[in-house]
């Protein structure tokens, strides 16, 4: 069985997006040139000639900055531009879910062996692809005789790596044990042949990085506020949870209480209503750990590094076994800090790796991306935010975060 890599072209407005699959090696170009496989609308202005490229080897896909006038990010971090020899610029090694912004044009990639048979999984129909990830596929998905609609992701063998396997073992686990109205609801889960799958309630408004860049500004603060504090009502419960029972080396059963999720962003965040109605749902436990227990259960190894590194703590990159809730809090202030400007805490220079960027520099106030905001919003983030070492001695936790907001008016 081949490997197809899928492109979803998604321009600024949100309108006339594209799909493009490959299957064979190739290189595929990016911009506003009539020669380009990848061809920008007349309206994204923020788009070079030519931009940016993929270098498609499937299942391998990279991407390389061209000498674009504005920059390509890959999930918010911009990449290495060309050097001093006129060059193309290095080449990022992408992975399923990755997305590419060549000005504000996305390109969301996705790698899946081709020809899936829906009806390997017993019981449910697969009506068409949502996306994928770094563990699956999520599909929309009816129960036999049902009519809700649902998410059902799948771990298929082509994936099946033992971190891949555990990681998806343990996004099961959480959602299972999870019950709240901001964390996306456990349905089903279970193996169908080779493959695993989790099924989950479906958020029919994307996810929060879809709704900011899809407008032509970042969300004011009455907006992207009492979205963050959906977050942070989640996370409160999450890292208070009673978990299932840990059974010690001793056969004994140790209760377990508090998960910390270690990947919170705005594409873990979905969404389901609109306007003032809508309501975020936390998802993606994958990298979801059991903090009481931390290091304890083997679920990471010691020079393990997960999460992504636009809303990633520095404690969590010198040591993310031992990430404790105070990292969800500082991403959740991340994400409302990029609701906001439209730009990440930190600037990721072209020419140094984004984990060395997480731990070198410096949180910029945010004052310095909109001189405009509430001050006493634009302190609270800059005192979370600006240490860039979170503790849980220093940090607030969720429920401390959401009040400080509210006071904020």
């Amino acid at each position: 069985m081949g490997t197809e890599i899928r492109i979803d072209a998604v321009p600024n407005d949100g309108t006339g997006a594209r799909s493009y699959t490959f299957r064979e090696t190739e290189t595929v170009v990016v911009g506003r040139a009539a020669d380009c496989a990848i061809r920008a609308p007349g309206t994204e202005r923020r788009v070079s000639r030519h931009h940016c490229a993929f270098d498609l080897a499937p299942p391998t896909v990279r991407v390389r900055d061209l000498g674009s006038r504005n920059g390509t990010y890959v999930n918010g971090v911009l990449l290495p531009g060309p050097g001093g020899d006129g060059g193309d610029g290095p080449a990022t090694e992408l992975v399923d879910g990755d997305e590419v912004r060549a000005g504000q044009l996305r390109l969301r990639v996705s790698t899946a062996p081709s020809g899936l048979d829906g009806g390997r999984i017993p019981g449910y129909t697969l009506l068409r692809e949502l996306g994928q990830g770094a563990q699956g596929t999520v599909h929309l998905a009816r129960r036999s005789g049902a009519e809700e609609d649902l998410a059902l992701k799948i771990l298929r063998p082509e994936w099946a790596t033992p971190e891949a396997v555990s990681g998806f073992l343990r996004e099961i686990e959480a959602t299972r044990a999870l019950r709240h109205p901001h964390v996306v609801r456990f349905r089903d889960a279970g193996s169908s042949a080779e493959l695993l799958y989790l099924v989950c309630e479906f958020c029919d408004g994307g996810d929060l990085g879809g709704l900011v860049m899809s407008r032509s500004a970042p969300l004011p603060p009455d907006v992207a506020v009492p979205l963050t504090l959906q977050v942070l009502d989640g996370l409160a419960y999450a890292h208070d949870a009673p978990l299932p029972a840990v059974r010690d080396a001793d056969g004994t059963l140790t209760p377990v209480r508090g998960l910390v999720h270690r990947d919170i962003k705005p594409a873990n965040l979905l969404l389901s209503g609109t306007g003032r109605d809508m309501v975020v749902k936390i998802a993606d436990f994958g990298l979801a750990k059991a903090f009481d227990r931390a290091g304890l259960s083997g679920h990471t190894h010691t020079d393990a590094l997960g999460g992504s590194a636009a809303f990633m703590p520095r404690s969590q990159a010198v040591d993310y076994r031992y990430a404790r809730p105070a990292v969800d809090v500082w991403a959740a202030a991340a994400c409302l800090y990029w609701m906001l400007t439209r730009a990440t805490p930190r600037h990721f220079p072209r020419d140094v790796d984004p984990v060395l960027a997480v731990l070198r520099e410096p949180v910029v106030p945010i004052a310095k991306h909109d001189a405009t905001l509430p001050p006493r919003l634009a302190a609270l983030l800059d005192d979370i935010l600006g240490d860039d070492a979170p503790d849980d001695e220093r940090t607030p936790t969720a429920r401390e975060f959401a009040r400080a907001l509210e006071e904020t008016g």
